[in-house]
């Protein structure tokens, strides 16, 4: 598999200190948050942690892909709702990994005209880009 190389739009930039158990901000300071390890994992769960920082990323960024989509379609998604969970756990090899489901809701269309809108947002988010083949990824739609 070759390196998909792209037309830069917009550069994102985000610095941390102190790892899983302190802090991260973004340069232009709307992003400043404490993070620690979740209790599950033996921190005090008391700030956000990396897996949610993602979830909230893939699941917004599906969300604009599957509006991508329904425009194209000229489907209508109002009041469609995409829900990431990202998990965290050991791999093969002494390392982590990650595994993503993402749970779609898509009120005013038909189950088959969801699913294939799903289906197509997949193709086009780059957060699904990115991880295919890397990463298992459940699609559902809800």
């Amino acid at each position: 598999m070759s390196i998909q190389s792209i037309d830069v739009l917009y550069t994102a930039t985000a610095t941390a200190e102190g790892g899983r158990d302190g802090r991260v901000a973004t340069d232009d300071g709307k992003l400043d948050v404490v993070v620690t390890p979740p209790k599950e994992m033996g921190g005090s769960g008391e700030g956000t942690n990396p897996e949610q920082l993602f979830a909230a990323g893939y699941s917004a960024c599906f969300q604009g892909a599957l509006g991508v989509v329904a425009r194209q379609e000229k489907a209508d998604i109002t009041g469609s709702r995409v829900t990431a969970k990202v998990a965290i756990g050991k791999a093969g090899g002494g390392g982590f990994g990650l595994e993503v489901e993402l749970s779609v809701s898509i009120p005013n269309v038909d189950a088959t005209t969801a699913q294939q809108l799903v289906e197509a947002a997949h193709q086009v988010c780059p957060y699904s880009n990115a991880t295919r083949g890397n990463i298992k990824v459940d699609l559902t739609v809800a």
